[in-house]
């Protein structure tokens, strides 16, 4: 019989993927989604009808639980989170109920079912923060600097906690910057290839950025999904830091962007200072060596590949809206 996915945060850049990649595999994928956000599902694209939508509260525990009852998946993924982190000074409490309360209830569910679901909790690299070394393996210690970061440790420690006491297959993916076609304006990636695309269509004059010498660690969010996948197909469960071991500047995405339409980006760059970070990072870089020895995991898409894809697609759908 086919394996059913349980996902959280479905209708994200990395629920997208997954979700394309598990059904391509032959799984049946189902979704958890907010009543008031039902027709998220839409951004789900051609496979959004493949999919099975279980309208839930995420803060609904007996919700979550009978559907967890109901549908007995075989693996669950919780990618629930904000989608931009300086949003999350916003709403700490929000940040750490949606990201912590999430895993915490989503694991209880498997406990008290008593199924052998597979679990995955999305952890990511802002948790180490205020780093004194690089690149980052699983020992490194975290040191977060914001609240979604706070909030993603606590939601990490729940899941190892989970795995020790009750002996769950429980692991967590500590994913750095993953991008694609699918990331929101709001994320400087997306902000610069679409900038791009639209001065080289006459549809904008110019860019304002932040700091140019902020640097990341960015691969491309359809390799991130596929090693989420084989985590939970390991014989035990362990966590894993996904990245591909390269730091890029934003001077270097901008200048990359701007090549991929022809255009000198300096005529048409501008620093703000509104723009910076005042939680910055500039030395999380992954040291992905354990995935690739035990799950056999590399990135395929490199950065260049990356923004040319963001920069196409961008170019694709101006062009499409112009016409």
């Amino acid at each position: 019989m086919a394996k059913t996915a349980l996902i959280a945060g479905i209708t994200g850049q990395d629920g997208y993927y997954l979700s394309r990649l598990l059904l391509e595999k032959g799984y049946q994928v189902a979704g958890l989604i907010p009543p008031q956000r039902c027709k998220s599902i839409e951004k789900l694209g051609e496979i959004a009808e493949r999919i099975k939508v279980c309208n839930i509260e995420l803060t609904d525990a007996p919700g979550l639980l009978s559907v967890v009852e109901q549908l007995q998946p075989d693996e669950i993924y919780n990618l629930a989170a904000p989608s931009f982190v300086p949003d999350s000074w916003n709403d700490p409490l929000g940040t750490l109920d949606l990201v912590t309360g999430t895993a915490t209830r989503l694991l209880a569910g498997v406990r008290q079912v008593g199924i052998p679901a597979r679990f995955y909790q999305a952890s990511s690299s802002e948790m180490f923060g205020e780093v004194n070394c690089s690149p980052q393996d699983e020992n490194t210690p975290f040191r977060p600097k914001n609240p979604y970061a706070a909030a993603k440790v606590h939601a990490h420690w729940t899941m190892v906690h989970h795995r020790q006491r009750y002996n769950l297959f429980a692991c967590s993916g500590i994913l750095f910057n993953h991008e694609s076609p699918r990331r929101p304006p709001s994320f400087v990636t997306r902000k610069v290839t679409l900038a791009a695309a639209s001065i080289k269509l006459g549809l904008g004059e110019r860019l304002e950025i932040g700091n140019l010498d902020a640097k990341r660690d960015w691969g491309y969010a359809g390799d991130y999904v596929e090693a989420m996948w084989r985590m939970l197909q390991a014989e035990e469960p362990e966590d894993y830091v996904i990245g591909t071991g390269h730091l890029h500047t934003v001077r270097e995405l901008v200048a990359a962007a701007f090549s991929c339409v022809d255009l000198d980006w300096e005529k048409y760059v501008t620093v703000n200072p509104r723009f910076f970070r005042p939680d910055e990072h500039f030395q999380l870089m992954a040291n992905p060596v354990k995935a690739k020895q035990n799950l056999g995991w590399e990135p395929q898409v490199s950065f260049e590949m990356l923004i040319e894809k963001m920069v196409f697609k961008d170019l694709e759908r101006l062009q499409r809206e112009k016409d």
